[in-house]
């Protein structure tokens, strides 16, 4: 069974495997030790503070297997992004170029620099490693955060989105940052993506460009990759997507991968959630749930079978169910059919 917990100071050789094997264009998690270590330090932080309207923080969050101890996957939300460091985007528009006179209608897209998602919460840092993509795990990783924001809401912004990864290969090669570079910047995509990774965001403003960009003077390579997501990002697109999370029209600054959102009330795994009470006893169901305890600072969240009741008032868990969430007969836990 995995558990989904709050990252610790002793997890930080495990989040930096996670930070080597995600490879390329994976900007939440360079291989830096000093980020790594302030990132884990920052969430610390986060958990331990009261809180009644987002901020700055940061929450990270790991998998861990409760057999072998070992830590196999990380996810993370940010409560607001923006609000200390400018964050970028791309937003997608039409023009119309039209002559009536020459009987010429040309409708023209052109991408918009700027920073509309600032003081919005970021659901981010999604990674299992490859051993371990089987089951209800990814699911877990990804909707625990839905059931942390659904708990409590105070601490995250009305909109959420997440920034997926966009088209490049192995080398890290980006069609869409390969004309970009030539135009405007000169360095390298892995070189651009790292300096984002560990903050240093100051040549962005610098040196992209400041009016819109007519997507037609794009290289047809470019073109192609604008709006589309790295293989590798496809399943955590796909559940966002059945969450309720739709791109409205932004893109990342540098691949071009897909920005997608979704108010917070909007979220099927925030709405769709329920409370029951705890009764701890061997059971037999088939019924699957993902799981959190209603804790903040100790949060919990598992996935297996609960035996819950025709009025969803009570649900039977057991014993190995609720040591993983720490509940015991009688504590609230919040459910979420898989």
């Amino acid at each position: 069974m995995l558990v989904i917990r709050p990252i610790t100071e002793a997890d930080y050789p495990a989040l930096m495997r996670c930070a080597e094997e995600s490879g390329h264009g994976f900007t939440s998690l360079p291989v830096n030790e000093k980020l790594i270590r302030g990132k884990i330090h920052h969430s610390v932080e986060s958990f331990a503070k009261e809180v009644s309207s987002p901020g700055t923080e940061g929450y990270l969050m790991v998998a861990e297997d409760l057999e072998t101890g070992e830590v196999v996957g990380t996810t993370g939300i940010e409560a607001t992004v923006g609000l200390d460091v400018p964050f970028y985007s791309y937003h997608i528009s039409k023009v119309v170029h039209a002559s009536r006179k020459l009987g010429v209608h040309n409708i023209v897209e052109l991408l918009t620099f700027g920073n509309n998602y600032t003081g919005c919460s970021e659901v981010c840092t999604l990674f299992l490693r490859p051993e371990w993509r089987e089951g209800a795990n990814g699911r877990l990783l990804s909707k625990c955060r839905f059931l942390m924001m659904g708990e409590y809401p105070q601490r995250f912004s009305k909109t959420v989105f997440a920034e997926m990864r966009g088209v490049s290969d192995e080398e890290g090669h980006s069609p869409f940052w390969e004309w970009l570079k030539d135009h405007f910047f000169s360095i390298e995509f892995t070189h651009a993506d790292y300096l984002v990774g560990v903050g240093h965001k100051g040549f962005i403003a610098d040196l992209m460009p400041k009016l819109p960009i007519y997507v037609s003077l794009l290289s047809s390579e470019a073109q192609e990759v604008i709006g589309q997501v790295h293989e590798k990002t496809r399943p955590a697109l796909r559940l966002l997507e059945k969450e309720g999370f739709t791109n409205r029209g932004y893109v990342a600054i540098f691949d071009a991968g897909p920005t997608v959102e979704c108010d917070v009330v909007n979220i099927k795994s925030v709405y769709q959630a329920f409370h029951c009470s705890v009764e701890v006893s061997e059971h037999t169901s088939s019924h699957e749930y993902l799981i959190s305890n209603t804790e903040f600072r100790n949060f919990r969240a598992v996935a297996g079978t609960v035996d819950v009741n025709t009025d969803r008032t009570l649900a039977r868990i057991s014993p190995e169910m609720a040591d993983a969430l720490r509940v015991v007969d009688g504590d609230t836990i919040r459910l979420i059919a898989q």
